[in-house]
């Protein structure tokens, strides 16, 4: 694959010059029969057309230069592609994993209605000798009772807190799957948009490859070119062919995985996004994004409401270890008497104090402590490794945009202007064209890594540290 960027860097004038010098050194040397006179007029046009058919083949082939894609640039898009922006918008809204949290959601808030009820009361009948009338020795007899269990030690409002806490968790934890979720939508559309990238440098290079195998094959007609070498060159087709196979079959399978999380039931092969290729320098400091990580990050929070939660149930746990009473009204009616009483039902708690369940809800108070302790050091740690991988590959993808892309453009154009016109053996070439592909490779490669390392680092610290 070849890397041509710059219009005729400094390296690629330099061997123009020379080469043009050597051709006009040899068109210019005098013949010695011929007269003083006619000599220096014959160099002075020798002269001047040398150096006119040496500026007219620079300014060609640099031209010619010019042509190849520059892999920094953002591949070629349709006009409704879309922006990562947009691809978040759209998994927010249809992504059946995130609408399944988030009705869980309801279903957990739902359950502070439950906890917030009160206990209903009871209202019961009873009738006897209701066959008897009044006058008799046993009268008829009615009853109405009405009874209310009363909780005490505030266990309504202990269940309230549990429930409230654990919709606050639950809550956290959806914005935690949105937070995963855009990860790996992140993740995806970077592969594609790489993918996309090295289809585009991998057809351009097949193209512009196939146009130099025609070439040679006309100098081997003509004599010009050697048979084996014409066949060596050939046979570098079969690379350029695979890597454009291989990069169509994982632009389609990008885009398919990116569709899927966006919710699209088929993908379609119109489907295609936008974005930069070269990842951008952040202005943020790895302290600043620690605090931002501890104050925003919703599974740091789900555990904070965790332990809410947990001290909620283990002062729940106390308070329904408390004696609840009944208290009952009763109306009598038994002939002409009419009578009214009451009932009071206290449980006594000499067994059975709850004492199993109070221990089980301090314990889990202590762990859930533990835990929001432990993921405290997990977010501190997750940013610290995200941000030693982004400036590492920052720094190695700065040093392909810089240096390595221009250098390899440079060694391969003279490589290949100095095979064209005799200057190296085939061998030296093909060297240069594996050094060229590679070099592009790698760049993609380093590219890829530091826009990963970015969105890695942008959930670690739960922050869109790229607009």
């Amino acid at each position: 694959m070849k890397i041509l960027l710059n219009p005729q860097p400094p390296l690629i004038a330099l061997a123009l010059a020379t080469l043009s010098a050597t051709a006009l050194h040899a068109q210019t040397s005098p013949s010695p029969q011929a007269p003083s006179h006619d000599t220096n007029q014959s160099v002075s046009s020798s002269s001047t057309s040398a150096n006119d058919a040496g500026s007219t083949a620079a300014a060609a082939y640099a031209a010619g230069i010019q042509s190849i894609p520059d892999p920094r640039k953002p591949p070629t898009s349709k006009p409704n592609a879309l922006t990562l922006a947009q691809i978040l918008d759209l998994a927010r809204t249809k992504n059946p994993t995130l609408l399944a949290a988030e009705q869980n959601l309801e279903a957990v808030h739902a359950q502070e209605l439950q906890a917030g009820v009160r206990q209903n009361p009871n209202l019961g009948f009873t009738g006897s000798d209701i066959t008897e009338p009044a006058s008799s020795n046993n009268p008829y007899n009615y009853s109405v009772q009405i009874s209310r269990l009363f909780e005490r030690g505030q266990k309504r409002r202990w269940r309230l807190d549990d429930a409230r806490a654990t919709t606050d968790q639950t809550r956290a934890q959806l914005e935690d799957s949105i937070r995963q979720t855009n990860l790996t939508i992140k993740t995806a559309f970077t592969h594609m948009l790489i993918a996309k990238e090295s289809l585009e440098l991998a057809s351009a290079s097949l193209k512009e490859f196939g146009h130099e195998v025609d070439i040679a094959h006309d100098r081997f007609t003509a004599g010009d070119l050697a048979k084996l070498d014409f066949e060596r060159l050939d046979l570098q087709l079969a690379t350029y062919e695979s890597d454009e196979a291989n990069d169509i079959t994982n632009l389609r399978q990008a885009s398919d995985q990116l569709q899927t999380l966006i919710g699209v039931e088929t993908p379609s092969e119109d489907f295609d996004i936008s974005g930069d290729i070269v990842p951008p320098n952040l202005t943020q400091t790895q302290a600043d994004l620690v605090q931002t990580a501890l104050a925003k990050r919703p599974d740091y929070a789900a555990a904070h409401f965790g332990v809410a939660a947990a001290d909620a149930n283990a002062r729940l746990a106390i308070a329904n270890g408390t004696a609840d009473p009944t208290l009952e009204a009763e109306y009598d009616r038994s002939g002409t008497e009419n009578s009214a009483g009451f009932n009071v039902n206290i449980p006594i708690r000499i067994f059975d104090r709850n004492q199993g369940n109070k221990a089980t809800a301090r314990f889990q108070a202590n762990a859930s402590r533990l835990t929001e302790t432990a993921l405290h050091y997990q977010v501190i740690s997750d940013v610290d490794q995200a941000w030693v991988g982004y400036v590492q590959a920052k720094r190695l993808s700065d040093r392909f945009s810089t240096h390595y892309l221009d250098e390899s453009k440079d060694v391969l154009v003279i490589a290949q202007y100095a095979f064209e016109h005799g200057g190296i053996a085939l061998i030296d070439y093909l060297d240069a064209l594996r050094d060229a592909r590679s070099t592009t490779a790698d760049a993609l490669s380093a590219y890829q890594n530091t826009w990963l390392a970015i969105h890695q680092l942008s959930a670690s610290s739960a922050t869109e540290l790229v607009p």
